[in-house]
């Protein structure tokens, strides 16, 4: 107890002291140093957590993805802006910091709004690509398809930038052989959009180009903005001819892109593409010029082939070779004759002696010798079946009284006497019951 007394008194003596202030004081210093001394500048961040007050003023929270800063907008300098702050959107604030003495907390009164071109121009693309979208105006049913062999190029863009010189120096070192026209336009800045239109529907009427090409080299959102504007877009979409955009670098995408018959990321790819077709039907010629040649070499080989073949009957038909080819014929001739002859009466020895042999086998003597052989094997077979022979290898015939054989026991009559044949000989049987 006598410790925490020592203490307040302690605490009273340094409260007369000339170094202590209030909190009141204290903060009335922080809000002079900070509202003299500190120049925010402009500040870019979301807007958040709006409230506007019935007072007029609006309360709101400007924030990025690392911190926040509480933010008023006093009606007066509200009235002042040409933008309409909303939860959500992106905005570039100027203004200067102040504190809210009663809570001790900072913030910034905000004297200017501004929209951060990046969000507006977003919201302005997205926008315009769903209403373009509706209508059809990137539908691919639409889209042309580039000619096979592209002879006159015409490319809308600034003639004096690195994209043009870009785009010529690739055709020509892919070995593209045409005629290439510069059309020239702004392609960025104030009226930008309607030059780049104008010079699309001026191409568009004349017949000077099998394809167009607008585009430039790469830059910022604000840069490619003119690729963008309907004016633009509605002129892509409705050319005559086929339309490459090559607008940017990979990365960039305008709205032309999606009108366009065909979309290259650079340029430079719209000139690859272009004289890759090129040099397609370039290798086709090639391919057909070595055929042709090949072939008018084949036919003078076969000419010359046929001219020798010529030569050779010509020297076949000369009179010398004609009396030596009748003689080689006349000694062919009598070879076949003599071959003839001699196979001929070889035929006729062959033919003879089948007709002695037949002649032999007809005679009567052979045909008496080979029908009694034949009669002799008949009659043994003949005895083999006889019912003598059955006799002989022991078996019996019984025959009833009207001598016909018996050939079942249900025909026996104990009645009536059987006579049983042996090989030897017949005897008297009469049958009796075994039960």
């Amino acid at each position: 107890m006598a410790s925490w007394i020592d203490d307040m008194e302690a605490t009273k003596g340094v409260a007369r002291d000339e170094g202590v202030e209030t909190v009141s004081k204290f903060t009335r210093r922080v809000k002079s140093l900070l509202e003299t001394g500190l120049n925010p500048g402009w500040i870019q961040g979301e807007v958040s957590n709006l409230r506007r007050q019935s007072s007029g003023h609006t309360y709101f929270v400007l924030k990025d993805a690392g911190a926040q800063l509480s933010c008023v907008l006093f009606r007066g300098d509200g009235a002042r802006q040409t933008v309409k702050l909303q939860d959500g959107q992106q905005v570039l604030l100027a203004g200067n910091v102040g504190i809210y003495e009663a809570r001790g907390q900072y913030q910034l009164i905000v004297r200017k709004v501004k929209e951060d071109g990046i969000g507006r121009h977003q919201r302005e693309f997205e926008a315009l690509k769903l209403r373009l979208s509706e209508e059809g105006l990137f539908d691919q049913a639409a889209k042309k398809p580039l000619p096979s062999l592209a002879l006159k190029v015409g490319i809308i863009t600034s003639p004096t930038g690195a994209a043009v010189q870009d785009f010529a120096r690739i055709m020509l070192r892919r070995g593209w052989r045409g005629k290439l026209t510069v059309v020239p336009a702004k392609v960025q800045g104030v009226g930008a959009a309607a030059e780049i239109a104008s010079m699309i529907e001026w191409a568009g009427r004349r017949s000077d180009f099998d394809v167009l090409v607008i585009g430039r080299g790469g830059g910022s959102l604000e840069d490619l903005w003119a690729f963008n504007e309907e004016v633009v877009v509605r002129a892509v979409a409705a050319c005559s001819i086929p339309l490459i955009s090559a607008v940017g670098h990979e990365i960039d995408f305008t709205l032309s892109d999606f009108a366009a018959d065909i979309r290259a990321e650079t340029p430079s790819g719209a000139a690859e593409l272009i004289s890759s077709a090129f040099g397609e039907i370039n290798d086709r010629v090639e391919s057909a010029r070595e055929g042709l040649l090949d072939a008018v070499v084949a036919t003078m080989q076969d000419a010359q082939s046929a001219v020798q073949g010529l030569r050779g009957r010509l020297r076949l038909l000369t009179p010398r070779a004609q009396i030596e080819q009748g003689w080689l014929r006349r000694d062919e001739l009598a070879t076949r004759l003599r071959t003839g002859l001699a196979n001929s009466m070889e035929r006729s020895r062959h033919q003879l002696s089948r007709i002695q042999s037949a002649f032999v086998s007809q005679s009567p003597e052979r045909r008496i010798e080979f029908d009694s052989h034949r009669l002799l094997s008949l009659w043994k077979r003949l005895q083999s079946v006889s019912p003598q022979a059955t006799l002989n290898r022991g078996f019996v015939v019984i025959r009833d009284a009207q001598n016909r054989p018996v050939l079942k026991k249900s025909e026996i009559n104990e009645a009536q006497d059987y006579e049983a044949e042996f090989a030897d000989g017949r005897m008297k049987m009469r049958p009796f019951d075994d039960k």
